[in-house]
């Protein structure tokens, strides 16, 4: 080691060639030792030797005696330590007030400024009604019972009506209908001598004829229910023949969910018109 070399006193030339090993790392710890102490006097001492250090420093170097002792380092002067300074990552504070806590305080200033209004602590429902509301205008049991009885009475004779105007029509094949033709072509495109998918077909599009709402309707609520009804009752028939379709009990499962939604709909939205669908397909509800 340099300084253990300086403590035996070697001779000069082995000191000589130590020193011109060594300078590079004294430099360097030369560095090192102004940044942390900031001492003007450069010396380093250790047991009975004392060394010199600026004489390893060139003219032009920052830390040599005449530029510690220039004004442009006033912090050397004053024999401060440098502090270096380190670019961490600023790091997020966690406070005590979570998101949580934030929005239940808004909760309850929300309430606190509703009561101050004279109005309830929360806000009603839409289209809420108060308890002691008086009913006007409440029909007794009888007379509804008596306007469900007319109004059945009433969608019994249009669907009959409509049953018999689809009867006149023909069905033939490959939808000839309408088409002025001879017997014997008639015959060859009656719905008898088609094949079971033609039958289903001809039998939905009769079943969605009564139930549409102007010509060509394919969308409405109502013949929606007609074309599903009629699916259902086609896969009724297959799976009472092969019973262990089990890919064909779960399509039939998703088209009774379909069917029970579209009902729905039609509950909530157009009563009427579900009456008329459920008591002329059979349908329970």
């Amino acid at each position: 080691s340099i300084y253990q070399g300086l403590q035996l006193k070697k001779s000069s030339s082995t000191m000589a060639s130590i020193m011109a090993h060594a300078v590079p790392f004294l430099r360097l710890r030369v560095a090192t030792l102004a940044s942390r102490t900031c001492q003007p006097n450069l010396t380093y001492s250790r047991g009975l030797s004392t060394l010199n250090l600026s004489s390893f420093l060139p003219a032009t170097s920052l830390l040599s005696p005449a530029a510690i002792r220039s004004p442009s380092l006033p912090l050397l002067q004053n024999n401060t330590p440098i502090h270096h300074q380190q670019h961490h990552q600023q790091q997020q504070t966690r406070t005590k007030m979570t998101k949580t806590k934030k929005r239940r305080r808004a909760k309850i200033f929300e309430r606190q400024r509703r009561v101050s209004l004279g109005l309830p602590a929360k806000p009603l429902p839409p289209k809420y009604i108060p308890k002691d509301t008086p009913v006007v205008n409440a029909l007794s049991r009888q007379q509804r019972d008596a306007e469900s009885a007319t109004f059945d009475v009433t969608a019994a004779q249009e669907m009959k009506t409509k049953i018999q105007k689809s009867e006149e029509t023909e069905s033939l094949r490959f939808q000839f209908e309408g088409l002025d033709m001879s017997d014997r072509v008639k015959m060859l495109l009656d719905l008898r001598n088609g094949n079971q998918k033609e039958v289903v077909a001809s039998q939905k599009k009769r079943g969605m004829e009564l139930f549409q709402l102007r010509e060509g309707d394919t969308g409405s609520s109502a013949v929606q229910v007609v074309a599903l009804t009629t699916r259902i009752q086609q896969l009724q028939t297959h799976l009472a023949k092969h019973k262990k379709d089990n890919s064909g009990k779960r399509g039939l499962d998703a088209l009774f969910v379909r069917r029970r939604k579209v009902l729905d709909y039609m509950e909530r939205k157009d009563f009427e018109s579900y009456r008329k669908v459920v008591k002329s397909l059979g349908l329970v509800r």
